[in-house]
Parts: structure tokens; sequence; C-alpha cells
């Protein structure tokens, strides 16, 4: 259970980044109230996770997450170019990620 909840955790960390990012320094209420409900779920998630699964492993895997997330959905809507690289360096992050968690698992 604690998993789940860490990667739902890890996809609510790009939502509340990306609408940070268009909430224009808070000025625009709709993304504003995305990024607080988001980074307070994400943020629960994150703390409910770490009761049964080692800090370093689960905020790794809680940041890879997000920061693949993130960069892929800015690369999905345009507003990030799309390169070649970055797709591979995505693809080992999320490499990195599932490693962790079968480090984990086996501990």
């Amino acid at each position: 259970m604690a998993w789940i909840v860490l990667v739902v955790a890890g996809v609510l960390e790009a939502v509340w980044a990306t609408a940070l990012g268009r909430s224009e320094g808070f000025s625009r209420l709709v993304p504003t109230v995305v990024f607080g409900v988001a980074l307070l779920l994400s943020m629960a998630g994150l703390g409910f996770a770490l009761r049964d699964l080692p800090t370093g492993t689960a905020y790794a895997v809680w940041v890879g997450i997000g920061a693949a997330g993130t960069v892929t959905w800015a690369m999905l809507t345009g507003t990030e170019p799309v390169s070649l690289v970055k797709v591979l360096l995505i693809l080992g992050l999320v490499g990195c990620v599932i490693g962790l968690k079968l480090v984990g698992d086996s501990h």
C-alpha cells in the first residue's frame, strides 16, 4: 500500500510543479488552487509512505516520479522542446526509480 501511495504522491508532485509554473507567481487563481491542493496531498502521501518505507528510497522515488512526470508533461504539451537525449535521460531516471523499488523490496 505504501508504494501505491508513494507513486500517487509522486504524480501529484508533477501536478503541483506544473501548476506552480502556470500560476504566474500565484496571480492566477485556478493554477494556484491546484498547486495548493496537489502540494498538500503530495506531501501527505509522502508522509504516509514514510511510515513503512526507508526515507532515502521513498524520497528519491517521489522526486524521480515528480521530475520525470513534470518534464514529460511539459514536452507533451509543447512548453518544453523534445529531444532524444531528454527522452533517454527520463527513461534512465524511471529505470533508476524502478531499481530503487526493487532493491528496497529485497531487504
